[in-house]
């Protein structure tokens, strides 16, 4: 029986070593805000951080992860109030909502390691990651918000409206 560490808390899984990250998460934990969309690893709807990397777990098997942080996106922030989150609903981001999870996942990544991303660093991180809706300038408008917003809190200084 696997154990795994999943947004910070250790959780035993009833499942064979070569099964998906993502059928554990959804299926046995009962953590559906990780999402199944291509199976292949193509879409980036089943992304997930693990030990801070954002992964397709439809592609990474439980045996792959023995040992490593797991965060999904209901362990991205607790009370559902990251930057990112916030940006997305400031944006109007999602429309069907679907690959949503996923997008977020991708892009918390990105703003982990690059606090003030470029445009085109954005674009370039977030390829891979499909929207069936087409959002995506509104997708790279709330990236590029959430990651001024971190800035922000970071340097303790106020933003001032223009």
């Amino acid at each position: 029986m696997p154990n795994l560490n999943i947004n910070g808390r250790s959780m035993s899984v009833e499942a064979a070593p070569d099964t998906p990250l993502l059928w554990a998460i959804r299926e046995q934990l009962q953590m559906t805000g990780t999402k199944f969309g291509c199976g292949a690893g193509l879409c980036g709807a089943c992304t997930v951080h693990v030990n801070g990397e954002a992964v397709r777990s439809c592609q990474t098997s439980l045996s792959e992860v023995s040992g490593k942080k797991i965060t999904t996106i209901e362990g991205l922030s607790a009370k559902n109030d990251h930057p990112l989150q916030k940006a997305w609903i400031a944006e109007q981001v999602p429309q069907c909502g679907y690959c949503q999870s996923g997008q977020i996942m991708q892009a918390a990544a990105l703003l982990a390691k690059n606090a003030n991303p470029t445009k085109e660093e954005v674009v370039a991180h977030m390829d891979g990651n499909l929207c069936r809706c087409m959002t995506y300038s509104r997708i790279q408008k709330a990236i590029m918000r959430a990651a001024s917003e971190m800035r922000t809190a970071s340097t303790g200084t106020e933003r001032r409206a223009t």
